[in-house]
């Protein structure tokens, strides 16, 4: 049965977060699909991965039988990282922006699993493998709008997860999330009650037909 990947970044919890609230529509339409699947979650605000120290870091340059015990330590977890990736058949990432680019600890997680020579590189392990990510934003970041040049999500992804990994890239786009919060937005709240419905049409729709392709 095909195994699911699920990452969650946002700090905040369940319906609070707009990127959760769209990787659970997904999710749940994916088990439905695959009730007999796994799914390995991962939730980086509540248990963060380590950021990548010095022994990690030169670990992945080492040949193994010459790691120190601290390098060999920090690599073995490197690598358990690494093979839920590659042991993964789809990939489902929550990324919102913080700031303009993604929180750290989904960058810590990246830093961990991108292995030149084995996950990056020439023949990348999990290329090919289909990544949904859910790039929630509090204004709207599009072509075409003021604050399109700041938009470093996608852009920092596309690069990372698609050119790098290889990996089959889709992204769901949850907009104008702190309308709701933020009087000065408040015209706004339409546009962001539409695009939040959009966000968990289009999980159900992708999530769904994501499956099928593991189920055929």
């Amino acid at each position: 049965m095909a195994t699911l990947l699920h990452i969650d970044s946002s700090l905040l919890p369940g319906e609070a977060s707009a990127s959760r609230t769209v990787t659970d529509a997904f999710r749940r339409t994916w088990e439905e699909q695959h009730p007999d699947g796994t799914v390995v979650y991962r939730d980086l605000a509540v248990n963060p991965v380590p950021h990548i120290d010095a022994h990690a870091h030169i670990a992945g340059f080492v040949d193994a039988a010459a790691h120190t015990p601290e390098q060999a330590a920090a690599f073995a977890d490197r690598v358990k990282l690494i093979e839920e990736l590659e042991q993964a058949d789809a990939v489902l990432i929550g990324a919102p922006m913080y700031n303009f680019s993604i929180p750290s600890t989904l960058k810590a997680w990246l830093d961990n699993v991108i292995l030149f020579g084995r996950t990056a590189g020439e023949t990348p392990s999990a290329k090919g493998t289909p990544v949904t990510v859910v790039a929630s934003r509090g204004g709207s970041y599009a072509p075409g709008t003021p604050r399109e040049p700041y938009e470093y999500v996608q852009n920092y992804l596309t690069a990372v997860l698609g050119d790098a990994l290889g990996l089959e890239l889709d992204f769901i786009v949850p907009e104008l999330t702190m309308a709701p919060q933020n009087p000065a937005m408040s015209e706004l709240i339409p546009l962001f009650e539409a695009s939040r419905d959009r966000a968990l049409q289009d999980a159900a729709v992708k999530a769904k037909a994501l499956a099928e392709r593991f189920a055929a």
